[in-house]
């Protein structure tokens, strides 16, 4: 964890250091947050929009630290995302999961580790492809972009589970985003679909042996903001999952213990200025790996820093 740590601010302090690093170029949040696989957006989900504060001609440089809390679990999110001519984003998070609550699964004869955590990291790119958030405001054309995450977990001593259930540690998202912005409105709009196999984003791995679902779906994502005034939005996110372990779970005697839910927030996103940025969520992701946590609904907190140039 330090190593990447430094090779991030490593690679932000260089690019920073040899080019000129935009810092002017957007109006405020028009740039969207990290989500916490990195790219830009909302907490929860990718926009169209490139991150950083890069416009045409321009190369661009942010970086986030975010954690995230419900009644059993913790996610700790860092990253940079990198930005050209306002078209092409490249970004690189780590995430950082507390998944004590699965020691439950020992009475099942696994031995996963007290404290255990599973971090994955995710590389992202993403293409803008049509259209212009900003300056298409006045029309009906959204800006559209193309995206892809390689993910990779380290599972740690829960891996001998992810082998059980045919979940496999590498995995790879398509997405594609349509977003519009009504500026005279102070309204955004976003739809994602992702085609992914990923079980709770990935940090349960992905796919799953039979009678599971091992291949890609496609699933839905929205995200809509009011911006209250120019440096104040608030919002909501939808995302929906595919349910890859339900059927492995109900064959072995689980029932619903595999089951996964949508994940949604209501998020309020304040940029004091055009370098930085803090969003606090309410979150709520449903069941979680059911059947060690008592069924719980995993809601919570999710607070984010960012600072981009």
């Amino acid at each position: 964890m330090n190593h990447f740590r430094t090779a991030l601010l490593v690679s932000a302090v260089s690019l920073c250091s040899g080019l000129a690093c935009a810092d002017t170029g957007k109006l405020l949040l028009t740039g969207g947050v990290s989500s916490i696989d990195g790219a830009a957006g909302g907490g929860l989900t990718p926009w169209a929009v490139i991150g950083t504060n890069a416009t045409e001609g321009e190369l661009g440089v942010s970086a986030h630290v975010s954690r995230a809390t419900t009644q059993d679990y913790s996610l700790n999110t860092m990253g940079v995302a990198f930005a050209f001519n306002d078209r092409l984003e490249i970004s690189l998070a780590r995430q950082d999961f507390d998944a004590s609550p699965v020691t439950g699964l020992n009475g099942l004869g696994f031995a996963v580790q007290n404290g255990q955590r599973v971090k994955m990291d995710v590389l992202g790119v993403k293409l803008k492809v049509a259209g212009d958030a900003v300056l298409d405001s006045d029309s009906w054309m959204p800006q559209i972009a193309v995206g892809v995450e390689q993910k990779s977990v380290d599972a740690g001593s829960i891996k001998p589970v992810l082998d059980f259930l045919g979940a496999k540690t590498t995995g790879t998202d398509f997405y594609v985003s349509a977003t519009k912005l009504f500026l005279g409105q102070s309204l955004l709009l976003n739809g994602t679909l992702r085609y992914t196999n990923a079980n709770q984003n990935g940090l349960v791995g992905f796919g799953s042996k039979a009678p599971g679902t091992n291949e890609g779906s496609w699933v839905p994502e929205v995200s809509v903001a009011y911006l209250l005034r120019k440096d104040l939005a608030i919002g909501a996110e939808y995302r929906a999952k595919p349910n890859n372990l339900r059927a492995m779970g109900q064959a072995n005697g689980l029932g619903e213990g595999l089951q996964e839910d949508a994940w949604k927030d209501l998020f309020v996103a304040w940029a004091p200025n055009k370098n930085t940025s803090i969003t606090l969520a309410y979150v709520d992701l449903g069941r979680v790996l059911p059947g060690v946590t008592a069924n719980r609904s995993q809601s919570g907190f999710y607070l984010s820093a960012q600072v981009a140039f």
